[in-house]
């Protein structure tokens, strides 16, 4: 395998909403570290690279200039912030530098995918990014700029025919979705949790893409409560079949861990070993419909010792060639630096689920009609399964 990149810097974890905000930026250093920790850097065939933020002129390709004006205001005079343009919410606070902190995300994932795309390397991960809900307009549920669609955007330029978007957030991607609704270039694909349940309250099955780009907006909307066994069932039961119809160049993805039972933003009840399983398939999906070009992003997660540093190592791992077993003690000096930084326990080991195996079933056996898991997904492949030609009930 040719070799992979690790996006870091130091100043990723400017980005920071304060005290009390859920998304605190030790979730990045603290990944950042059980990386390290585990040894998953330390390998010729892995690049840890620096980043540089996002130009004017590429955050405008998404993005308006009123947006821009109003986040390099409230970036040198937080105080001034009023909510306009989404800036200065109690969501998306105000804080110092946060143009330079926000666009440094960006430039990561630009960078990301110039590198895929050019050749550079097939696969790079960026922690950083990820930030799927920000708007055009506003910046909206903790993400001031919308890196994903920038990102997007430059793979267009560079000549890409189709892109795939896959979201794995238990948010709705919903500023993604928007930027490509009617481009027929990018299908934009989102496993989560209901919007009649979560925020942003939107991605129902019947949301299939513009008049120019039918069928290209994918959207598996899950009740509250789906674990292991519905998630991974909605995952193998909608998305290899769509994006193999599909065949993009390159593959993006969001890898939201907030779908872990322990987050506590949201409902759903997944472990750490089938978010393990998940970036697995992610990369099968890669090598088998991409020709193996692969930008993964992180996304929320807000448990943040339990979950995001554990979740986010096992991408590196996927992303890197050497996935970690789920049964793997974390490492002792990792654990030592949480105890004395953060006073609390952190987790003993790699995975939640003590080597039990998630029997997910497959959807060749069957439409269980009285499962609202399978009802879910049974929406899904009827809104755009017949449009790439495909049968929604036995493809």
């Amino acid at each position: 395998m040719s070799s992979s990149w690790v996006l870091w810097d130091e100043r990723y974890t400017a980005y920071d909403f304060g005290v009390g905000h859920p998304m605190h930026p030790s979730r990045l250093d603290l990944t950042y570290r059980l990386a390290q920790s585990l040894g998953l850097l330390d390998h010729s065939d892995v690049e840890v690279r620096t980043v540089v933020a996002a130009t004017d002129e590429q955050l405008l390709t998404v993005h308006t200039p009123e947006l821009l004006a109003a986040v390099k205001a409230a970036s040198a005079d937080p105080g001034s912030a009023t909510g306009r343009h989404g800036v200065g919410t109690d969501d998306t606070p105000a804080f110092a530098g946060m143009h330079q902190a926000s666009a440094l995300a960006v430039g990561g994932t630009v960078a990301a995918c110039e590198a895929v795309w050019d050749g550079q390397t097939q696969r790079v991960v960026n922690i950083a990014g990820g930030l799927h809900h920000a708007m055009p307009e506003r910046a909206s549920g903790f993400c001031v700029y919308n890196d994903i669609a920038v990102g997007i955007h430059r793979l267009l330029q560079l000549g890409a025919k189709k892109v795939l978007y896959l979201d794995l957030d238990v948010h709705h991607g919903d500023g993604v979705e928007r930027c490509f609704w009617n481009d027929p270039r990018v299908m934009t694909v989102s496993i989560h949790e209901s919007g009649r349940a979560l925020f942003p309250g939107t991605g129902f099955p019947g949301d299939t893409g513009g008049p120019q780009a039918l069928d290209t907006a994918v959207n598996i909307g899950l009740p509250p409560g789906t674990g292991d066994e519905g998630w991974l069932r909605a995952y193998q039961s909608v998305v290899p079949t769509v994006v193999g119809a599909f065949g993009p160049d390159v593959i993006v993805s969001q890898h939201g861990c907030d779908c872990h039972y322990a987050d506590p933003l949201a409902h759903l009840t997944v472990s750490m070993d089938a978010l393990a399983v998940a970036y697995r398939w992610v990369e099968d999906l890669v090598n088998t419909t991409a020709n193996g070009r692969w930008v993964a992003l992180g996304g929320g997660g807000y448990e943040l010792v339990e979950v995001v540093p554990r979740a986010w190592a096992h991408l590196i791992g996927v992303v890197t060639g050497r996935p970690v077993d789920p049964s793997t003690p974390t490492p002792q000096e990792w654990r030592d630096h949480v105890q004395q930084v953060y006073g609390r326990e952190a987790p003993q080991l790699m995975g939640d689920r003590g080597g039990r195996e998630i029997h997910y079933g497959s959807w060749e056996e069957g439409y269980r009609l009285d499962d609202p898991v399978d009802s879910a997904i049974m929406a899904t492949r009827r809104a755009v399964f017949p449009g790439w030609g495909l049968d929604p009930y036995f493809d």
